[in-house]
């Protein structure tokens, strides 16, 4: 306690350094990068300041012109939005002219503009438009140079400037918008990972405890009303109910920890306890190969909620279980005779609809379906499908099912 004095949890200690290694981590460059590069037209400047070049009104006016559209250009092409507008593109054509006409009407260290020019487009265009416009800017750039090389500047190294600083600048930029969007993505795939356990979470715990609670309640009835005539009937029903206690504790352990795989097998013998213990009479019909353990784990769901269902709301005096499978896909049905819920009964929130919705989105996830709805005539009905991983071993060896007539589940 005393090394925590602050009141602050540990874990939320932890996300606070961790949100700030995030904020500290290096971004995308900004456009204020690109502004340091205006320095290259200091030798304009120059010439304008010194007196050296006609028309320094008209030269000055271009000079401002061309800065402020490179400044806007720049700014624009780290905007998704404004890059991509014709407004970006309107821009850098009127800065392609300011270039043009300053370096045919003075030559030399005007010719610098080029490699600007060169830049502010490698910000706005992309992909083919990029290609096109990097080789365009240094063939004229090395026309110009060549015309106007009284000044001493090689027209190679200008053109060759200006195709580079254009094609690196984009290659930064396409790079860091790369890296923003995957940081983007893996923070929404952390999200999705988390949503997606909170609700593997959540149905399972609902599926746990809907179907152990129901078990308990019903046990719970049948020990009370036992007890009076039949002590030791009541406390086999007692045992029971603390069986099911404690396999609930282990269940809901192994659905915190995600490790969970059920079995048809044991969720029929629970199915059996349930029910019997509910007054209704048990029946099972089985026939195809074995299954794999996940379709079983599956079917095992369908199981519980089922009879869940059956042994709260249904009233019926019979429920029968019919699994058939084939080499390709497994069925299991389940059919109730009850009349439905008592009108007269409260209303129990929850299981029914719920429950089989998460089992439906279970199935429809490993390739299978499940339909629930009144049966023809009486009772209810729920359909499960579920395609064959593979064939089992017994019918690799056999070529024939296990099972071939209706059974009654044993203790029934």
């Amino acid at each position: 306690m005393a090394g925590n004095r602050t009141g602050a949890r540990p874990g939320f200690r932890w996300r606070r350094r961790r949100k700030g290694r995030e904020e500290r981590r290096p971004g995308p460059p900004g456009p204020y990068a690109l502004l340091p590069w205006l320095l290259m037209g200091l030798g304009s400047f120059s010439n304008l300041f010194q007196g050296e070049a006609p028309n320094p009104w008209l030269g000055g006016l271009g000079l401002f012109a061309f800065n402020s559209l490179y400044v806007s250009v720049v700014f624009r092409g780290f905007d998704k939005r404004k890059r991509e507008s014709p407004v970006s593109y309107w821009l850098l054509a009127a800065m392609a002219a300011v270039t043009l006409a300053l370096a045919i009407g003075y030559g030399g260290s005007w010719l610098l503009f080029f490699p600007l020019l060169s830049l502010a487009c490698g910000t706005i265009l992309r992909n083919r438009q990029l290609a096109v416009g990097m080789l365009s800017v240094a063939a004229v750039a090395t026309a110009v140079a060549v015309w106007r090389g009284k000044g001493g500047t090689d027209p190679w190294t200008i053109g060759y400037g200006t195709f580079i600083s254009g094609a690196v600048t984009a290659a930064i930029l396409t790079l860091a918008e790369t890296v923003m969007e995957l940081r983007a993505t893996r923070q929404e795939l952390a999200r999705s990972a988390v949503e997606k356990e909170r609700l593997r979470f959540s149905r399972d715990l609902h599926d746990l405890l809907g179907h152990t609670l129901s078990v308990i309640v019903v046990k719970s009835e049948a020990a009370r009303r036992l007890a009076p005539h039949d002590m030791d009937a009541a406390l086999t029903q007692v045992a029971d109910i603390e069986s099911v206690g404690r396999q609930a504790l282990t269940e809901i352990r192994e659905a915190v920890t995600g490790y969970r795989e059920g079995s048809l097998a044991t969720e029929l013998d629970r199915a059996r306890s349930a029910l019997t213990a509910a007054g209704i009479e048990p029946v099972l019909r089985r026939s195809g190969p074995p299954l794999a353990p996940q379709t079983e784990a599956l079917l095992g769901w369908v199981v519980r909620e089922a009879v869940t269902n059956v042994v709260r709301h249904s009233r019926a005096t019979t429920c029968s279980f019919v699994l058939e499978g084939t080499a390709e896909r497994v069925r299991l049905t389940v059919t109730d005779d009850g009349s439905g819920p008592d009108p007269d009964a409260p209303a129990t929130p929850g299981i029914g609809g719920t429950g089989l919705t998460g089992l439906t989105e279970r199935l429809a996830a490993s390739g299978g379906s499940l339909r629930a709805g009144p049966a023809p005539g009486r009772g209810f009905v729920v359909t499960a499908e579920l395609p064959v991983d593979g064939p089992g071993p017994a019918e690799e060896e056999t070529g024939t099912p296990q099972y071939h007539r209706p059974v009654r589940i044993p203790g029934a």
